[in-house]
């Protein structure tokens, strides 16, 4: 039997003539401004600028933005959409050619190769490892480790667990039947009819979405996603020898007109989004792209994995409902736990999804780790009784936390400015010149560790942003911040002696 999430081509012939034309690509013909824009600051590194320069096409090809087949620019195109010399492409196309990566035909241009060499994948797993790696001593504004509640407290505290479930002689990989039955009741009184059938209890969200892509990504499967995102997804498709493509996204979220071109021309067997105050980056998805993401999982079949870690940490009150009640048909896979928005050392998560996918990732589960933590099963029950105000209470606290961070800004990095959340745990701030991860650097010396936009980034990364979680006690935040301050100042006088 084939397990693949695709078993056979989906008929996607109308689609692709439907759907508007790529930005990248246009009738296998490659732009060269559009290419020039996807390859962000590839001046910045080591080597020469025509290594640099194939570095970067090499990467939009493993990622699957360029397509065998495509016709790249042309060289002397291509060298003033870069503000380079025709000698540097010319270079940069001939290293490319030797290493499989493209063919050259006189007369025909050079066009991305047909079956290009296989080369050390750009999303190497791993990449999450980083924001783990606090340097000692040093102020970490790497982790979203959110505060917890005077209530999520309380309820921790006056815990009893229940010892007629604790005691039952067999657990069910899937999670208690009180708490699966739990979980399906919020679901339906938020909006999403479901039933017990349709959860598996998960140690937290990233196990979910691991089990998940251990399930339906294959070695070559192309799974698309945010062009920014948390690198648990990244890393996790990369470790099944799939490749993530990352969708463009705007203020609002992922851009969904760019998401249809890319099922219709790429053919995904996956598709992971963060759709509700996004990690890194904040953005909400509007109540219309929420819709048509649904329509289109239904349309082309291609399952879509909803993390909604973060949905319920709301500035203004609003807690969109989740994809899967947009449209019944539509194979959705919600993703959520009790980590970001009670206690982030319960380490509790559940997927909703198709019972017969459940019962397939229950028999997985099994074998990976037999089930749950029942004490903390039995915890849960207590905390999710209670979502709605223990919600409530963790955006309070963290809307509080914002404020002090814009604060903290306004007084030590004046000259960035940002538009803040609606919710979440933290901002996504541009600087305003040079590289983030040159920052990052100065920033350890100064004894605080941040994460730029490499961490972050699917493809080819701008460099030019870095997260900063508000989550910190008021006292570290307030000195982290007053670190960042300086290395900032002594940063830009670095760009200042070389401009």
């Amino acid at each position: 039997m084939n397990d693949r999430a695709n078993a056979g081509p989906v008929d996607q012939a109308s689609a692709i003539a439907a759907a508007p034309t790529a930005s990248l690509v246009h009738a296998g013909q490659v732009s060269s401004a559009a290419l020039s824009a996807r390859l962000g600051r590839w001046t910045q590194g080591d080597g020469t600028l025509a290594a640099r320069l194939s570095r970067r096409i090499e990467v939009l090809i493993a990622r699957g933005e360029l397509r065998p087949g495509d016709r790249l620019p042309a060289e002397r195109a291509l060298a003033v959409a870069c503000s380079v010399s025709r000698g540097t492409v010319v270079s940069a196309y001939a290293d490319l050619a030797e290493r499989g990566f493209v063919d050259r035909r006189q007369g025909s241009g050079t066009r991305v190769a047909v079956t290009p060499l296989t080369t050390a994948s750009a999303q190497r797993p791993g990449r999450g490892e980083a924001l783990f790696s606090a340097l000692p001593d040093a102020i970490d504004l790497l982790r979203t480790v959110p505060q917890i509640s005077e209530l999520g407290v309380q309820l921790i505290t006056d815990h009893q667990p229940r010892l007629d479930l604790a005691l039952l002689p067999e657990t069910d990989p899937a999670g208690l039947p009180a708490l699966r039955t739990l979980i399906a009741n919020m679901y339906t009184a938020e909006g999403t009819p479901t039933t017990p059938e349709q959860i598996l209890v998960t140690h937290g969200a990233q196990q979910a979405i691991s089990l998940v892509v251990n399930a339906l990504v294959g070695p070559g499967d192309i799974v698309l996603g945010e062009e920014i995102t948390w690198p648990g997804v990244t890393d996790s498709v990369g470790l099944r020898g799939g490749t993530l493509h990352g969708v463009p996204m705007g203020a609002g979220g992922l851009d969904v007109d760019a998401l249809e071109q890319a099922l219709a021309r790429m053919r995904p067997v996956l598709v992971a989004l963060n759709p509700h105050h996004q990690n890194p980056t904040g953005s909400r998805l509007s109540a219309a792209a929420r819709h048509r993401v649904a329509v289109l999982a239904a349309q082309y079949g291609v399952p879509v994995i909803e993390d909604r870690v973060l949905a319920g940490i709301s500035f203004d009150g609003i807690v969109p409902p989740t994809l899967a009640a947009e449209r019944a048909d539509a194979p959705i896979i919600v993703v959520e736990s009790v980590s970001k928005w009670v206690w982030a050392g319960l380490r509790i998560g559940w997927l909703r999804a198709d019972p017969v996918l459940v019962r397939r990732l229950r028999g997985a589960r099994q074998l990976a780790d037999q089930s749950t933590s029942v004490p903390g099963q039995l915890l849960a029950l207590d905390l999710i009784a209670r979502a709605d105000d223990l919600r409530r209470a963790n955006s309070r606290i963290h809307q509080e936390r914002l404020r002090l961070l814009q604060t903290l800004m306004a007084e030590h990095l004046p000259e960035w400015t940002v538009e803040p959340p609606r919710g979440g745990l933290s901002l996504w701030v541009r600087i305003p010149s040079g590289s983030a991860d040159a920052l990052a650097r100065v920033a350890a010396a100064h004894g605080v560790s941040i994460a730029g936009s490499a961490a972050f980034a699917v493809s080819v990364s701008p460099d030019d942003h870095i997260r900063i979680p508000f989550t910190a006690p008021d006292d570290v935040l307030t000195e982290g911040i007053r670190r960042l301050g300086e290395a900032w100042r002594e940063y830009r006088e670095t760009l200042g002696m070389r401009s």
